[in-house]
């Protein structure tokens, strides 16, 4: 090999090394720049996917969004189980008294806790979410409200004497929504305050402990119960029984015994399901499983 053909050879391997190390550059100056790429468009997604839960709170659970009827979801697809967070509420009163459970009266289903306050008082929303509802009832809720928050939930407030939202506004948990009354099929002054899923009523004491002004737990699992190939809310389920799971926060002053009585337990029962002696020392704060 002469002299040239070297030389050639030694300058062509000297290109493709700079060539090499050009294109090293660039994909060094392009990762940052994909990387920023990246990031605007991981911050575009988020606010497109925020400003649609803000349309259409839990979007991805409920078929439709209708201003007109509570109970509109006949066709919904129920999931065998879901967990909703209690975290972030308001007590929608601040009246601690019950003056009507949920469960079966003689002649109906009451899907609701009566909640004793006097017209006037002020209802606030209990979770963040939209109004989807704001209508009147004659022989039914009377003035009633209906929000759908972004846990999952829908929450109803009924028999008001005044409503202070209109449908498709945004609210947060605590803003006042409307003020108690005794209108429609009322007998006196109170909140009739419901709690549902995909149009299914839950017994809002399962999450809600209105005499102490507290959520049961952080979270609330639904579980899907079939008869006939539907989905139901039964008295069983309305008590806790027949497979739902309950919770029980702790509150200063309780005991095992205490809490026992109050949710229909043996305290050896409330001691296997925690894995816990009689002895052992519960604190305020503390949840314990109850069934």
């Amino acid at each position: 090999m002469n002299f040239n053909c070297v030389k050639t050879v030694l300058i062509a391997a000297m290109a493709a090394i700079s060539l090499n190390s050009f294109s090293q550059d660039l994909i060094a100056r392009q990762a940052p720049i994909d990387r920023k790429l990246k990031s605007v468009d991981s911050l575009a997604l988020q606010k497109q996917i925020r400003a649609e839960q803000e349309a259409y709170p839990a979007l991805s659970l409920y078929p439709n969004w209708n201003n007109r009827y509570v109970h509109a979801y006949a066709n919904a697809i129920i999931p065998e189980s879901f967990t909703i967070d209690l975290r972030g509420f308001c007590m929608p009163t601040p009246s601690t008294r019950i003056t009507s459970p949920f469960g079966p009266r003689r002649r109906r289903m009451h899907k609701g806790l009566d909640i004793k306050v006097y017209v006037g008082d002020t209802i606030v929303a209990a979770f963040d979410g939209k109004v989807r509802v704001v209508n009147y009832e004659r022989r039914g809720y009377g003035k009633y409200i209906v929000i759908r928050h972004n846990n999952g939930l829908e929450t109803v407030y009924g028999h008001l004497s005044k409503q202070l939202v209109k449908p498709n506004e945004v609210v947060k948990a605590g803003e006042p929504i409307g003020l108690g009354g005794s209108t429609g099929r009322s007998s006196g002054s109170h909140l009739h305050f419901e709690t549902r899923f995909l149009g299914i009523a839950i017994n809002p004491a399962l999450m809600f402990d209105f005499p102490h002004q507290d959520i049961v737990a952080d979270t609330y699992t639904f579980r899907k119960y079939r008869r006939k190939g539907r989905a139901r809310s039964s008295r069983k389920m309305a008590n806790g029984t027949d497979g739902t799971i309950r919770y029980h926060k702790v509150k200063r002053g309780d005991t095992l015994s205490r809490i026992a009585s109050k949710r229909g337990v043996s305290i050896d029962r409330l001691c296997k399901l925690n894995r816990i002696t009689r002895k052992t020392i519960i604190r305020p704060g503390q949840v314990l499983r109850c069934s």
